[in-house]
């Protein structure tokens, strides 16, 4: 099966959300391509509270529900299907895992995907462990072990305490990079310990207890789950080695944009993606009929 969309959006988070809503306005044929759901990140965060139009903040997945009842009212389809290979000769070759496309236009809106984990995890307890909150979302009253130091492990901390979990926190360091206002809001929730200097060296799995055991340079912990939030790289594993040396051409020609977090380093926030993914449709539609 080959589709021959004038445009293909990969990624359906805030920026490719902005963009296929813009495109959708401007009448350009495209391809919203997702391989999970609609919103991204969005679907770990506790609060939101730097998206314009929420006063009191909004939880990341209703944020993300949001945006997907804007499409389904704007007639937006998302094909849900992952990109495997993307090159480009004379004209863009995208493989995924059910059909190939052959756009004129590209926009990158992939995202990131969680670094790889530092430590080996036992077989017995890998459905125990993840680098997403949104896999918790139904632990309640469990113990949940989180790894970092940063936005991420401090969000996840108050989401997870928030539903009657007992949360620690493991900072290898002694210096945190989250927001300050973060930082107070978890010293505040007595369902959250923060410990400092202690590196995990070892997971194990308690069969007789039904847990993970977690081996530290100072002490041993028990914990039903355990959540690694130490980083995210752009998620561009499909793209060939042909198009990562040209894609500075590309994106100069119009014919390649990276819009959100696959491109943004730490400016990772979901207004600025949105704001990319709006400019991107914009940009499109003014320069169609140039180098067709």
């Amino acid at each position: 099966m080959t589709g021959q969309p004038e445009i293909l959006i990969v990624g359906a988070g805030p920026a490719g959300v902005a963009a296929a809503i813009q495109l959708k306005r401007s009448g350009v044929p495209f391809i919203l391509l997702e391989k999970d759901s609609v919103g991204g990140l969005l679907l770990n965060a506790n609060l939101v509270e730097n998206y314009p139009g929420f006063p009191n903040g909004i939880p990341g997945p209703k944020l993300a529900a949001l945006f997907e009842r804007q499409l389904r009212r704007l007639g937006v389809e998302v094909t849900q299907d992952e990109l495997l290979r993307l090159d480009y000769e004379e004209t863009w070759l995208a493989e995924t895992r059910r059909t190939v496309y052959r756009p004129r236009v590209v926009v990158l809106a992939a995202g990131t995907q969680p670094r790889p984990l530092p430590v080996p995890i036992p077989e017995a307890g890998r459905g125990r462990v993840f680098s997403e909150v949104r896999h918790l979302a139904a632990a309640r009253g469990s113990r949940v072990v989180i790894v970092g130091a940063g936005d991420a492990a401090f969000d996840y901390a108050l989401n997870l305490a928030g539903r009657g979990n007992a949360v620690t926190i493991l900072n290898r360091g002694c210096e945190t990079s989250c927001l300050p206002l973060l930082r107070e809001r978890v010293a505040a929730n007595s369902n959250i310990a923060y410990r400092e200097r202690i590196t995990l060296q070892r997971v194990e799995f308690d069969a007789s207890a039904s847990c993970l055991q977690l081996l530290t340079d100072h002490c041993s912990l028990f914990t039903d789950y355990l959540l690694f939030a130490i980083g995210r790289e752009p998620a561009l594993g499909f793209l060939t080695e042909n198009v990562g040396r040209r894609q500075a051409a590309l994106a100069k020609h119009g014919k390649l944009y990276f819009v959100g977090d696959v491109h943004s380093g730490h400016f990772r926030q979901a207004a600025i993606a949105a704001g990319e993914g709006l400019r991107a449709a914009m940009q499109i539609y003014a320069n169609r009929g140039v180098d067709e």
